[in-house]
């Protein structure tokens, strides 16, 4: 009985602490808080990914572009010498907060990946409206796979092989 009254007072406070819409005021369904389409053209940072997966693959076109002459195109070998996770945090605005290897077994592959992160100038895009409510950064991962001539594909942007 006494467990019952305590789950029930605690239930009570936390319904009382919830936020309700003033009324006449109803909140946008979470279709209607998805970003419009963005024009084509419009630069990467400036873009609003409409969920993750869109988010993960504008910043991995940036990562691509800033990296041209390390990145290599068309079929995955069958064997990768070397695949290298890296973790990013990024910012509300898209700014790089950090980045580090999740893993690799390769030091000079996650030298490489590191530094092809590091390479794009630009901030990614925003992403504010990804973040849970108190983040205070968006956090993700990005699969860097390499060939024999340490070039590297992303996994987001690889396709099906």
């Amino acid at each position: 009985m006494r467990h019952a009254i305590t789950i029930l007072a605690a239930t009570v406070l936390l319904s009382a602490c919830q936020t309700a819409a003033p009324p006449g005021e109803r909140r946008p369904s979470a279709l209607e808080r998805t970003p419009a389409p963005t024009p084509p053209g419009t630069p990467a940072a400036l873009q609003l990914a409409a969920n993750i997966d869109a988010y993960k693959s504008l910043v991995a076109q940036q990562i691509m572009a800033a990296n041209g002459a390390y990145t290599f195109s068309g079929r995955l070998p069958p064997m990768l010498p070397a695949i290298v996770v890296l973790d990013l945090s990024v910012g509300p605005d898209g700014e790089l907060k950090s980045v580090h290897v999740h893993r690799s077994r390769d030091s000079e592959a996650s030298a490489a990946a590191l530094a092809a992160v590091r390479r794009v100038q630009e901030l990614f895009p925003p992403a504010a409206h990804l973040m849970l409510r108190h983040a205070r950064t968006f956090d993700f991962s990005e699969t860097f796979l390499f060939n024999e001539q340490y070039r590297f594909q992303l996994r987001t942007l690889s396709g099906p092989q």
